[in-house]
């Protein structure tokens, strides 16, 4: 890449507000009040993100009856759920080809579970009147290199000799590019129903709305710093009080767990992302688009791109940076050089757009865990139910977690918690060095991949053989 060239790219970021454009909204809610003295409960739910939302809104459907309670450290949807990229995925196993390589035998009824809890968020939608810009766009997922269009051949070949590839599309260089007009397009797999597409924070105060409506007791600014067992029940520490309830479920993902035994199960990896200024008539026209799919490309370090409902296009992922010891922090929360590489990368993609600046530029961590997709459990005699590992793909598998969460809770034998998916744990991860020197050696090795026609090498073919793994 040419210094003149990056520099022309860099200064589109000039302007651009390091802040999510998704939270950076004037009709962000005010926060609701801390907790201040005791409270009691049937059922108190720790993280104000999609996981403990959907929870809390979901026991209330099930049983009005119910008293909810919860609580959120900070502001609710602040974290991943106010920062993503606002893909709402059916699949539940971060992607058909990690779930058909871990869970083979019950991959269809996971597909369906999938696409049943889709339609859940999108009819929740429209009886809740979420104001989310909620779009069934669909998803292409698109090669920018020779090899990738192989993988991509070979990877729809299996979904159909597996019963699998209902509504996908195979596409060729011609047909991609008609769909969004950019000159490193090779090919595609269009998936027309799986995705969904939205403006994530909205998402999230609609269900903080929506839970209130319902009689849940939201408590902001209340961060949860002890859990113990009490009585017949549970007692929660907060700064300012404690809360008593019958049964717990726990929605703080790459936070550090209140049952201290699932912390090995993740780590933080911190993603970012940019949001352009609106484009113009003439530069919307010149890129296509007109369908408003979300896409992502097939390599290894990929982006994701997607427009919003005022016609910005976001764009992130690439860079997948896990800060050694595993802590969360805000001074993680932005990183410079990855903007500028990202910036670099989008007029690459797009050079059509040449031109056009960022109006936003941020960061944020994602719980990450070995097999890429949630995992489950209960402890205190279950009392308490967890959810976690969602590594980047919670915005629509939030919901069914939370689903599986009560069934735990309520200890109903249920088609959810029959699954192994769910009976199952991820491998955990070591403790550091050894931590950060395999996720390094293992970014590493996925970058070389992506250089040398996919070879993997014999680091890669290892994880792959333990069931290991890592992407950005």
């Amino acid at each position: 890449m040419a210094a003149g060239a990056m520099n022309r790219w860099t200064a589109s970021l000039a302007d651009a507000k390091p802040v999510s454009y998704w939270l950076d909204d004037p009709g962000r809610p005010e926060a609701r009040p801390a907790l201040t003295g005791d409270e009691r409960c049937d059922l108190l739910v720790v993280g104000g993100g999609y996981s403990g939302l959907w929870t809390a809104l979901l026991a209330k459907e099930r049983d009005p009856g119910r008293d909810v309670v919860l609580v959120e450290g900070r502001e609710i949807g602040w974290a991943a759920s106010g920062r993503n990229g606002g893909f709402c995925a059916a699949s539940l196993t971060h992607g058909t080809a990690n779930g058909l390589a871990r869970w083979p035998k019950e991959i269809k009824k996971l597909e369906q579970l999938g696409a049943a809890n889709l339609d859940a968020i999108e009819d929740a939608v429209a009886r809740y009147s979420l104001d989310c810009d909620f779009e069934r766009t669909g998803e292409l997922d698109v090669a920018t290199q020779p090899h990738q269009v192989a993988e991509l051949r070979e990877y729809y070949a299996e979904l159909s000799e597996a019963g699998l590839a209902d509504g996908l599309e195979l596409m060729d260089a011609q047909e991609v590019r008609e769909q969004v007009a950019s000159p490193t397009f090779q090919g595609a797999l269009y998936d027309r129903e799986g995705v969904a597409m939205l403006h994530p924070a909205k998402l999230a105060w609609g269900l903080k709305q929506a839970c209130l409506d319902l009689g849940v007791r939201i408590y902001e600014h209340t961060p949860a710093t002890r859990l113990a067992s009490h009585a017949s029940g549970l007692a929660v520490r907060t700064p300012y009080g404690r809360i008593f309830a019958q049964t717990a479920a726990l929605g703080t993902n790459v936070f550090p767990s209140l049952v201290k035994r699932v912390r090995s199960y993740t780590v933080p990896v911190y993603d970012y992302a940019l949001m352009t200024e609106p484009l113009t008539a003439d530069q919307l026209a010149s890129i296509g688009w007109k369908n408003r799919q979300g896409l992502g490309d097939s390599a290894n370090q990929f982006h994701y791109f997607r427009l919003s409902a005022d016609n910005r296009i976001l764009w992130g992922g690439y860079d997948a940076i896990y800060p050694y010891g595993g802590r969360v922090r805000e001074e993680y929360d932005h990183r410079p050089e990855t903007y500028a590489k990202l910036a670099g990368h989008f007029f690459t993609c797009f050079p059509q757009l040449e031109g056009l600046r960022f109006s936003h530029a941020w960061g944020g961590a994602i719980d990450t865990c070995s097999r890429f997709s949630a995992f489950f459990g209960t402890a205190h005699a279950g009392r308490v139910a967890y959810a976690a590992g969602y590594t980047g793909l919670g915005v629509g598998a939030t919901r069914f977690g939370a689903d599986v969460m009560l069934d735990l809770l309520a200890g109903e034998r249920t088609e959810r918690t029959e699954l192994e998916m769910v009976r199952s744990k991820p491998l955990p991860f070591p403790p550091e060095p050894f931590a950060y020197t395999g996720i390094a050696l293992t970014k590493w090795s996925l970058a070389r991949a992506d250089d040398n026609g996919g070879r993997r090498n014999l680091w890669l073919k290892a994880m792959d053989t333990v069931g290991l793994g890592f992407d950005s």
